[in-house]
């Protein structure tokens, strides 16, 4: 149904003719924006435990032995899985790992309707992973600043990737982006355009 109505001469007009919103509806509508975006921790640490019940339902299957732990960190939740024999479950290159997480994200988003950011970790291997790509960032960073040409790294999953960039970012003179499509998706690391 559209309004009419005309408004009163004490009623400010928007940019579409319609009667502008108060300051307080405005700052109140940005607050349930930011509400929406933004889970609050406990949501996030509901996540994490609704993945981790999942998780134990996995190794249970498996007959694997391993602690889990539930957190948040860095506005996310984290479901962290720590034992002896637990290889298998990150697979080459940690693409087991990822299917995993895919399938824990799935479990919580059946439960809550909402997709999730959710971080698994199965025997440290994301920490190590992500000190191994800083270190092949770094190279690649050198190799760029001592050459001046763009390096191409290997292939690499979404956290890999953000990992490198999130290196790069850091450092002056170069930029990175990503190209290609999944599964061969690779960061192109380059100098910085004067």
């Amino acid at each position: 149904m559209t309004d009419t109505s005309i408004p009163s001469a004490d009623q400010s007009l928007d940019e579409e003719g319609a009667p502008a919103a108060t300051t307080e509806e405005a700052e109140e509508t940005q607050a349930e924006a930011r509400e929406k975006k933004a889970p609050a921790d406990s949501d996030l640490f509901r996540q994490s435990e609704i993945a981790a019940d999942y998780v134990e339902g996995l190794l249970d299957i498996l007959d694997y032995d391993g602690d889990i732990d539930e957190l948040v960190s860095g506005g996310r939740p984290v479901v962290e899985v720590v034992g002896a024999r637990l290889q298998n479950l990150v697979g080459q290159r940690g693409a087991t790992l990822e299917a995993l997480q895919e399938l824990a994200r799935l479990a919580v988003f059946r439960q809550t309707g909402s997709p999730s950011r959710l971080l698994l970790d199965v025997g440290g291997y994301r920490a190590a992973r992500r000190k191994e790509l800083a270190a092949v960032a770094k190279n690649a960073v050198e190799k760029v600043k001592e050459y001046g040409e763009p390096v191409r790294l290997e292939p690499m999953s979404a956290f890999e990737r953000k990992c490198v960039h999130d290196v790069v970012n850091a450092m002056s003179g170069v930029e990175s982006e990503s190209e290609g499509v999944e599964p061969n998706r690779r960061i192109v690391v380059r100098p910085v355009a004067d």
